[in-house]
């Protein structure tokens, strides 16, 4: 079973015996990797996986149980009864599947080359299993496949697998390596196998999916002897150390006796066959199993050190440090230990000292994991930016969606962007700052020269005509761009971010210039129904206009109605309250979009509009800053109500925890950064929004040395309005505090209490 409640209960047994020791006493010890359940977001639509991982690893090698479908973007759903094998790589709660390379699974019996299906196992080599079988943890996954009675235990480094598999009934004992496996279909595959002696075996695999091309390679180590079968399309071919096609899978088949281990290392690389093996040498260079195990473990009982918490419930503390966990895990590191990687066009480059990275979802992320890594992890967030910019210098172009060096360009805007005008304005600032302004410039202004674009469709999503429509005609016509309002809104907020680094490196004209041209998203508010809307090009409203309206990405909003995207013009909120009328007005409909009805109309209505609170969507990010709003009307009861509300009914302690895909740990960012009692309205701008802490105390351990400690006196469920709030021993004057605050230790304490108080900033 999940080994959490085990942990759980020692940890609480222990906290039960210490109250007298004083709180930094108990930071230190309590190991946080107890709090996490590893299983929440793999069931619903979190697409999250359980396998093992490291902070920010390159292998991620986790059990698959399906494939195909919306669902299976993790490989792996709760849902399921059998596991197809362990793959090497996973992507973490995105909506768009990838990746599930290098597929390995033990079996006995007779030779089974096809992986059979989820409603009928037997006809393949997966295998069913169950939960009570199960433990799954931070760094450590094991099962038994119930089917062939083999014990499976899966860890990892940062860059190399490691197996142990049990054969309690060892008789013909197998391990499937399958090529052909993937989380998505394959639209070019080219695989090859090297037999290098009867202990050790490499392959690579180059594929198409949501990335266009993507290499592979690996490099495994046997404790044991084994002799190999090759198959090409299924069917054995005779061949004695080496074989190229498209549809490859090898057959290794060991001489052991029953209870014996076979033990398997295998390390990956994006570069070549010498990267994997010194990936894999230089990570695991002995057979010691629980050594890798008990190291993966204490990476991450570090990782999740950077935050301590107490108080709140026990739920609230499983969640809390499972978000912690989800947002360590991407970006992907992406260089080899020799410090070579595969840039985007496809060349191999040595990087200059740091660590290059991929997997970058900043449409999602830019909003709360980036900020969240601004303070507990501003080196790593530095070396993100730093990467972000190798990929600009490689490519042509600031990455949208960045996957194992591709440009997919999926989502909109360019969240680059604000990634990196989020860190320069917190001083973040240890990457070339005049290439980085360089970069974010060209890729808000339409100019495909000096690009390298993959494919067409490609190219059209990370240079789209909108772009070419806002400077030509200076809006974006819905009658000739699809998703207009959410383009438009987003290049607003995006020329917004770019300002602000202007006017730092003194850039004066460019200020101006993208001042001014983040106030375009004022052309789509409609005075008359209080909404943004499409414009066609002859600037008449786009006709019938329904707010409840959704046709998934073939509409003037992306993911979303007019309700939610209304309200994305965080970079200038009393912009927006004077568009609407004033205060009472933006507040009046701020209520009405929180209480009205959650009926969605529309026959292909988006399925990323989930955790609707009124027309509120939690389940996707282009909501995730509204509820912070009523602070800048002076109602901020109403923010602590409604954070209040969605922390509490929208996170779970299960596997169906989360309101919608867990998108690259930018979910749960949400969570813990408004656990913690606050949230970054406007990334780009370094100021934090008060809303409801639900711990009595907090540390944020910084990396400069300082502490930032949290305390809310009079906490409990029954309690969430603030009452008072104190900043370093002096009251609040108003809902907002800065960066520079947090970084130079201090406190921040709150009074709370079961009534709002409509006084608190009066």
């Amino acid at each position: 079973m999940n080994n959490l409640k085990k942990y759980s209960c020692i940890v609480i047994i222990f906290l039960s015996g210490a109250c007298s020791f004083n709180f930094s006493t108990k930071v230190d010890t309590i190991d946080n990797t107890a709090f996490v359940n590893t299983l929440i977001g793999t069931g619903g639509h979190g697409h999250t996986f359980p396998g093992a991982t490291t902070p920010h690893g390159m292998v991620q090698l986790s059990p698959d149980t399906r494939t195909l479908g919306w669902d299976a973007c993790g490989g792996y759903h709760y849902t399921d009864s059998s596991i197809i094998g362990f793959s090497h790589t996973h992507l973490s709660g995105t909506g768009i599947g990838d990746l599930g390379d290098i597929l390995f699974m033990p079996f006995t019996g007779n030779l089974k080359i096809d992986p059979g299906t989820s409603e009928n196992p037997d006809l393949g080599y997966r295998s069913r299993f169950s939960h009570t079988s199960e433990t799954s943890e931070p760094g450590y996954y094991s099962v038994n496949l119930n089917d062939y009675n083999i014990d499976v235990e899966l860890t990892s480094t940062a860059r190399a697998g490691f197996h142990r598999y049990t054969f309690n009934n060892a008789d013909e004992s197998h391990i499937m390596i399958d090529l052909e496996h993937n989380i998505y279909p394959d639209h070019g595959p080219e695989h090859e196998f090297h037999l290098i002696n009867d202990t050790e075996i490499a392959g690579f695999k180059k594929s198409s999916g949501w990335a266009d091309e993507q290499h592979t390679y690996f490099y495994a180590k046997f404790n044991k002897p084994f002799t190999c079968l090759f198959y090409d399309q299924n069917k054995e071919v005779d061949v004695s150390d080496s074989i190229k096609s498209k549809q490859l899978k090898a057959v290794l088949t060991f001489d052991i006796e029953d209870g014996e281990d076979i033990l398997v290392k295998v390390g990956i690389s994006s570069v070549d066959y010498q990267g994997a093996k010194n990936n894999l040498e230089k990570e695991i260079p002995e057979w010691n199993f629980d050594a890798i195990k008990k190291e993966a473990h204490e990476i991450w009982k570090q990782q999740l050190s950077k935050i301590a918490v107490d108080g709140g419930t026990e739920d609230e503390k499983i969640i809390f440090y499972t978000s912690l966990y989800h947002a360590s895990i991407s970006p992907y590191l992406f260089s080899d230990v020799d410090g070579r990687y595969r840039g985007m066009e496809k060349k191999i480059h040595k990087s200059n000292g740091k660590s290059i990275y991929t997997v970058f979802s900043t449409w999602d992320t830019f909003r709360a994991f980036h900020p969240l890594q601004t303070i507990i992890n501003p080196d790593l967030n530095n070396d993100f930016i730093h990467s972000l910019i190798c990929k600009y210098e490689e490519g042509g172009i600031l990455p949208k969606w960045e996957l194992n060096a591709n440009y997919t360009g999926t989502m909109i805007g360019n969240h680059s962007i604000s990634v990196i005008v989020d860190a320069y304005m917190k001083g973040i600032r240890n990457f070339d700052a005049e290439k980085a302004y360089q970069a974010i410039v060209k890729s808000i202004q339409y100019d495909t020269t000096g690009i390298l674009f993959p494919t067409d469709n490609v190219k059209n999503k990370l240079m789209p005509k909108a772009l070419h429509y806002l400077d030509s005609l200076g809006f974006i016509p819905s009658d000739l761009e699809n998703e207009s309002v959410s383009k438009a809104l987003e290049y607003s907020y995006n020329h917004w971010c770019i300002a602000q680094m202007a006017k730092e490196l003194g850039k004066k004209d460019d200020f101006h210039k993208f001042i001014e041209k983040s106030k375009n998203y004022m052309d789509y508010f409609d005075a008359q129904t209080g909404f943004m809307r499409g414009k066609n090009s002859d600037g008449s409203w786009r006709k019938p206009f329904d707010p409840r309206f959704s046709r998934h990405r073939k509409d003037d909003y992306t993911e979303g109605n007019a309700f939610q995207w209304t309200w994305f013009v965080p970079h200038d909120i009393q912009g927006l309250i004077n568009l609407m009328g004033g205060k009472e007005q933006f507040a009046a409909n701020l209520d009405t979009l929180f209480s009205t009805s959650s009926q969605l109309t529309g026959d292909e209505v988006s399925s990323d509009i989930t955790g609707l609170i009124g027309q509120y969507a939690h389940g996707n990010e282009p909501s995730h800053h509204i509820a912070h709003m009523y602070n800048f009307v002076n109602q901020p009861w109403k923010t602590q109500e409604i954070i209040d509300e969605i922390l509490g009914t929208l996170y779970f302690n299960n596997p169906n925890g989360l309101a919608g895909n867990e998108d690259c740990g930018q979910m749960s960012a949400w969570y813990i950064l408004n656990a913690l009692g606050f949230y970054s309205v406007c990334p780009g701008s370094p100021v934090y929004s008060i809303g409801r802490p639900i711990f009595d105390s907090v540390v944020i351990k910084l990396s400069n040395g300082n502490d930032f400690k949290i305390f809310a006196n009079h906490n409990n469920s029954k309690s969430p309005y603030v009452q008072s709030v104190k900043l370093n021993g002096e009251p609040m004057p108003d809902a907002f505090f800065s960066h520079d605050e947090i970084l130079t230790g201090g406190t921040l304490e709150f009074v709370m209490g079961s009534s709002e108080n409509k006084m608190l900033f009066n």
